[in-house]
C-alpha cells in the first residue's frame, strides 16, 4: 500500500450523537428508525427496522438529517457495528447510535466504511469500549478515532472492489424478497381468492409428522452445532447466520435430541416476535433450536413449501394473531398451531401449485447459497485489501 496519511474522525467528518430516548414507533410509514440491531457488517437492515411518524422524524433529525452516503455507528449492543445509508430513505437515529457525515474531499466515503468493518478495527473498538458491564463507546473517543488512508485513487479502487461484491449481495437479497412475494401472491390467488366451496378442511397437525419445539440449554459454546433462535429469522424467510448461537454435539444429541432439525423442517416463531417463518436447508445443518420456535415436520408426501406458504399466509397469520396469549411476552401454543384448520383442494391441484411455487423457493435457495459464497469472499478480501496484503491496480488522478 502507498504512503498513508492519518486523520482523526472529527477532522474529516461531522459526528452527530443520537437522541437519548426511544423513538415511538408506528405500524406503517415511510420513515425508518435505525436501532443498533438494524446495523450489521456495513449494511442497514431496513426490513426489520421500526417505522416512525413524520412528527417523530422531524424531532429526531434536528441535529442532522441522515442522507445517502452517510454512516451510522452503533455505540453499544453490538458495539462498533456500522451501516451505510445507500438510498435516500427518510431515516432517524435510534438510541445508542451515531451519525457520521464525511465532509473531506480527500476521503472516499466507502473506504472509511470498510475501515470500520475491518476485523482489526472492530477488535480495537471492542478493546476501547471494554471495562464496563455493557460495552459502550463514548462520543469523545469516537471523535478521536484515527484512520490511516492511502491516496484517494487507491481508496476508490479498494472501495470499488468491495462495493461490487456488496452490490451483488444486495441484488440477490432483493431477488429473494421478490421471490418471496411471488410465492405469497400465488398462494393467496390459489387458496384464498379462488378457493372452492367443496374443498375439504384439514387440521395443520394432520399434515405434519410432528409439531414440537426446542428448549434453551444451560450452556453455549464458541463453535459447534448451530443453535437457531427467533432473532435468527428474518421477516422474509431467511436466516441471519451471525445471530446463530452454538451448542456442543453432546448437548445437541443429548438433552436437545427432541429438537434436532432436519432438511425441510419448517420453523415458525411462537414467542416474542410471532409469525416469522423459515425452511431448514442442508447448509445450516446440523442445527437445533429453542422454545421460541415451533418445528413443523411435514408428512411424507406433503411438500414443505406448501407448509411454508400456509404459515406465511395472511390468513394463517391473522388466525394465529387471534390466539396469542399475552403474558410476560406474547406466545402461541403448539396446540393452537396444530388445531388450525386449512381448506385444501384435490391432490392434483396441490401438486400443480407446489410444482410452480417450488421453482421460486429453489431459486431463492440458490441465491442464498451464492450470497453466502460472496459474503465469505468479501470477508476474506476485506482485511487483506485494507492492510495492503492484496493490492489493486489504480490510476493516479491528474491534478488540473
Amino acid at each position: 500500500m502507498s504512503e498513508l496519511i492519518t486523520y482523526r474522525l472529527d477532522e474529516i467528518a461531522d459526528v452527530i450523537d443520537c437522541e437519548h430516548k426511544t423513538a415511538p414507533k408506528v405500524d406503517s410509514s415511510e420513515y425508518y428508525s435505525i436501532r443498533t440491531p438494524d446495523i450489521k457488517n456495513g449494511r442497514l437492515l431496513y426490513e426489520q427496522a421500526n417505522r416512525v411518524s413524520a412528527e417523530t422524524y422531524e424531532l429526531w433529525t434536528k441535529r442532522g438529517i441522515p442522507e445517502a452516503g452517510d454512516i451510522i455507528l452503533a455505540r453499544e449492543a453490538p458495539v462498533g457495528e456500522v451501516g451505510w445509508i445507500d438510498k435516500d430513505y427518510k431515516i432517524c437515529l435510534g438510541q445508542r447510535t451515531v451519525l457520521i457525515k464525511i465532509r473531506s474531499s480527500q476521503i472516499e466515503k466507502k473506504y472509511l466504511l470498510y475501515s470500520f468493518v475491518s476485523p482489526k478495527f472492530k477488535d480495537y473498538l471492542n478493546e476501547l469500549s471494554g471495562g464496563s458491564v455493557v460495552a459502550h463507546l463514548n462520543m469523545k473517543d469516537i471523535r478521536a478515532l484515527e484512520f490511516s488512508f492511502p491516496p484517494l485513487p487507491e481508496q476508490k479502487a479498494i472501495a470499488s472492489v468491495l462495493s461490487s461484491l456488496d452490490d451483488k449481495i444486495d441484488l440477490l437479497h432483493r431477488q429473494n424478497k421478490t421471490l418471496e412475494a411471488m410465492a405469497e401472491t400465488l398462494f393467496r390467488q390459489w387458496f384464498i381468492e379462488e378457493a372452492k366451496e367443496d374443498w375439504g378442511e384439514v387440521k395443520l397437525g394432520d399434515l405434519c409428522d410432528i409439531i414440537t419445539k426446542g428448549t434453551t440449554p444451560k450452556q453455549f459454546t464458541e463453535s459447534g452445532v448451530n443453535f437457531i433462535k427467533a432473532e435468527s429469522l428474518t421477516d422474509t424467510g431467511s436466516f441471519i447466520r451471525s445471530k446463530f448461537a452454538s451448542v456442543s454435539n453432546e448437548i445437541h444429541e443429548g438433552v436437545l435430541k427432541r429438537s434436532i432439525l432436519k432438511i425441510d423442517d419448517v420453523l415458525f416463531s411462537i414467542a416474542g416476535t410471532i409469525g416469522r417463518v423459515a425452511k431448514v436447508t442442508e447448509d445450516i445443518l446440523p442445527a437445533n433450536t429453542n422454545q421460541a420456535l415451533a418445528i413443523l415436520r411435514p408428512n411424507r408426501g406433503v411438500n414443505s413449501d406448501l407448509i411454508y406458504c400456509i404459515l406465511k399466509s395472511v390468513h394463517f397469520q391473522e388466525l394465529a394473531d387471534g390466539k396469542i396469549v399475552h403474558a410476560v411476552q406474547p406466545n402461541l401454543s403448539l396446540g393452537e398451531i396444530s388445531n388450525t384448520c386449512i381448506r385444501l383442494p384435490s391432490e392434483s391441484v396441490l401438486k400443480a401449485f407446489t410444482n410452480q411455487v417450488s421453482t421460486y423457493f429453489d431459486k431463492k435457495h440458490a441465491n442464498t447459497k451464492q450470497i453466502q459464497t460472496l459474503e465469505n469472499l468479501r470477508d476474506t478480501l476485506l482485511p487483506k485489501l485494507m492492510s495492503g496484503e492484496v493490492r489493486v491496480q489504480y490510476q493516479t488522478e491528474e491534478v488540473a
